[in-house]
């Protein structure tokens, strides 16, 4: 691989991980959010798409910290 495309996969990796932090910034905002619901509503509609939401956001930061990896692995 050329410098050129390494230094492309590279600055790709470091924006996914920017938008990583991001996601990460928003899962812990509606974590949080869950937390300080009533108990009542934490098991309801309410507290039940909120969950489904964080779920949804770490299957992201996983399959984010994924593509990262495999970019840095074909930089390698």
């Amino acid at each position: 691989m050329n410098k050129q495309r390494r230094q492309q996969l590279n600055e790709l990796a470091e924006k996914i991980r920017a938008l990583k932090d991001e996601v990460e910034t928003l899962r812990d905002e509606e974590q949080d959010y869950y937390d300080n619901m009533p108990e009542s509503f934490q098991n309801g509609e309410k507290g039940d798409r909120a969950q489904e939401a964080i779920d949804a956001l770490d299957e992201a930061l996983d399959s984010l910290d994924s593509a990262a990896d495999s970019l840095d692995t074909a930089t390698k």
